[in-house]
C-alpha cells in the first residue's frame, strides 16, 4: 500500500520528510514532538520514522483496548529488541505464549506477603542513608536514589550486603550508561570490539555483571535452600507442567528485575522530591498526615492505608513524571479503534506523557495537585492513568516499587525536605525512562513540622 492511500485512510499528521519521515523533529523533543502530535491531531495521529508509519493512540478507551481487551493482538518485541542484547529474553523481552509461561514462573517472588516482607530491609537501608546525611550538604538526589534503591533490589533479588550492592550497582550502572548512549547514536548498529571502545568496554562490564550473577545462582542451586529472597523463589519455581527454570532464563529475570526494579522507585522519588521542593504547601500537608500516623517512625506496611495522602503524592508524581514515559505495540492482525481500520502489523505507540498529561482527563494538567486522586472523590479517569503499563504485561514489580516508594518517602521526608540548589536546570530526558537530564542538584533540609495544637484547658467546675 502506498504513503498517499495510507494516508486517506488513516490518523491525519504532521507531513513527513523524505527518507526521514518526522524522526528528526521526533530526535530533537520528543516529548514537545508527541504532545504537539495529540493537541493539533487529536486522540488518533500518524507520524513517520523513516518511511514506517507509527500511531501514536491516547484515547483512555483505546489503551484499555490494546493492552487489555486485545492484549493478544499486540506484540511488543519490536519495541524491546535493543534492551534484549543487556537484558536477555526476560519479562519485558518476550511475548505470547513464552511470556505468559515465564510470567506465571516468576509471580510467586512477587506474591502480597513476600513483597511486604522486604519493608524491613527498605528501612534498614534508608535509615543507614539518612545516617550519612548532614543538613546542608548539597546531593544529587537522583543518585542518591539509585544508590539506595540499587543496594535494596540487591538484597532483595540476591541478600547482597551493602558494600557487595554497591560494587555491583557501580558496574550496573556503568553499563547502562553505555547502552543508554549507544542506543540513541546515529550509527548503533556500530559495533567494534576494541578495549578502547565503547561497545568493547559494554562488553567487559556486561561479562562481569553475568560472572557475578551466574556465580551467585551455582552457589545457591549447590546449597538447596531458601534465603528469602527473589532469586530462591526463581531457582524453586515450577510449572504446572513441571518446567523449571534454567540458569539462562534466571539471569535474563534478574537483570530485568534490577534494571526495571530500582529505576522506577529512584526516578519517581527524585521527581517527587522536585516537587515537593516546589509546592511547601503540599509538603506541610504530607508531612501533617505522616505526623499524626507515624510520628517520626518509618512507616509499617499496616500504617500505609492510612496515609491517603502519601499515596495521593506518588501517584501525582507519576502522572505528571511517569517513569516510563511511553510504550509500543505492533498489531499481530488488523483491528479497529478511533473510527480507523489499522492493518496488521501496524506499529502502536502509546505514551503515558500524553494521556497523563491530557487536559481532557486531568484539568489544569501542568498543576501539580494531589487530591486528584483522592479516594474519597474516585479516580479522576482510572484508564488515563497508567504508569505501569496494563493487561497481562503489567510490570509485575509494581507491588514492590509501590511500597518502596511510600515506605522510602515517608521515612526520608519526616527528617529532611530536599530543596533544589538554585540555578539548577530541571528538564526531563526521555530515553527508556524519563530522567532529569542535568540531574537533580538539592541541598538537604531538615523538615519543618509544625507544632501540635495545645489541648484545650480543663473546664473549671463551680464551687458550690
Amino acid at each position: 500500500m502506498s504513503r498517499q492511500s495510507i494516508n486517506d485512510i488513516l490518523p491525519p499528521g504532521p507531513r513527513p520528510l523524505p527518507i526521514f519521515g518526522n524522526m528528526l523533529a521526533f530526535r530533537r523533543n520528543p516529548l514537545a514532538f508527541v504532545t504537539q502530535l495529540q493537541r493539533t491531531y487529536g486522540p488518533a495521529a500518524t507520524f513517520y520514522m523513516g518511511r514506517v508509519p507509527i500511531f501514536l493512540l491516547s484515547r483512555p478507551e483505546t489503551i484499555h483496548y490494546i493492552l487489555v481487551e486485545q492484549a493478544r493482538n499486540f506484540t511488543n518485541r519490536e519495541f524491546a529488541f535493543e534492551l534484549t542484547e543487556l537484558l536477555g529474553n526476560g519479562l519485558l523481552t518476550i511475548d505470547g505464549d513464552f511470556h505468559r509461561q515465564q510470567r506465571r514462573l516468576v509471580q510467586p517472588a512477587f506474591h502480597k506477603r513476600r513483597v511486604e516482607s522486604y519493608r524491613d530491609l527498605m528501612v534498614a537501608h534508608t535509615e543507614a542513608m539518612l545516617a550519612e546525611w548532614r543538613p546542608g550538604m548539597e546531593v544529587d538526589i537522583q543518585q542518591e536514589m539509585q544508590r539506595l534503591t540499587l543496594r535494596i533490589v540487591a538484597q532483595a533479588l540476591f541478600s547482597m550486603d551493602a558494600a557487595a550492592s554497591d560494587r555491583f550497582g557501580a558496574i550496573f550502572n556503568q553499563v547502562t550508561r553505555i547502552s543508554r548512549r549507544r542506543r540513541y547514536r546515529l550509527f548503533r548498529n556500530l559495533n567494534i570490539n576494541l578495549p578502547f571502545t565503547a561497545y568493547g568496554r559494554y562488553l567487559r562490564l556486561r561479562q562481569q555483571l553475568d560472572r557475578i550473577v551466574y556465580q551467585i545462582i551455582a552457589q545457591r542451586r549447590a546449597a538447596g535452600i531458601d534465603n528469602g529472597d527473589v532469586i530462591s523463589m526463581l531457582l524453586h519455581a515450577q510449572d504446572t507442567d513441571g518446567t523449571t527454570l534454567t540458569d539462562r532464563q534466571i539471569r535474563d529475570h534478574t537483570m530485568t528485575l534490577i534494571a526495571a526494579g530500582h529505576e522506577t522507585t529512584a526516578l519517581t522519588l527524585t521527581w517527587a522530591f522536585y516537587l515537593l521542593s516546589q509546592h511547601p504547601h503540599v509538603r506541610a500537608r504530607l508531612v501533617t498526615e505522616l505526623d499524626t500516623i507515624l510520628g517520626g517512625r518509618a512507616p509499617t506496611v499496616a500504617d500505609l492505608e492510612h496515609l491517603p495522602y502519601l499515596e495521593m503524592v506518588i501517584a501525582e508524581t507519576q502522572r505528571l513524571y511517569p517513569p516510563a514515559w511511553t510504550e509500543g505495540r505492533r498489531a499481530i492482525n488488523a483491528f479497529t479503534a478511533d473510527g480507523y481500520t489499522f492493518p496488521a502489523g501496524s506499529m502502536i505507540m502509546l505514551s503515558q506523557w500524553v494521556t497523563h498529561r491530557a487536559p481532557a482527563y486531568f484539568p489544569d494538567p501542568e498543576q501539580f495537585r494531589p487530591e486528584r486522586f483522592d479516594p474519597a472523590t474516585g479516580d479522576p479517569h482510572p484508564l488515563a492513568f497508567f504508569p505501569f503499563g496494563g493487561g497481562p504485561r503489567t510490570c509485575i514489580g509494581m507491588p514492590f516499587a509501590l511500597l518502596e516508594a511510600r515506605v522510602l518517602l515517608a521515612t526520608i521526608i519526616q527528617r529532611f525536605s530536599p530543596t533544589l540548589v538554585p540555578g539548577q536546570r530541571v528538564e526531563p530526558l526521555p530515553m527508556v525512562t524519563l530522567r532529569p537530564k542535568y540531574g537533580m542538584r538539592m541541598r538537604l533540609e531538615l523538615t519543618p513540622h509544625p507544632a501540635p495544637e495545645p489541648a484545650p484547658a480543663p473546664a473549671r467546675r463551680d464551687s458550690a
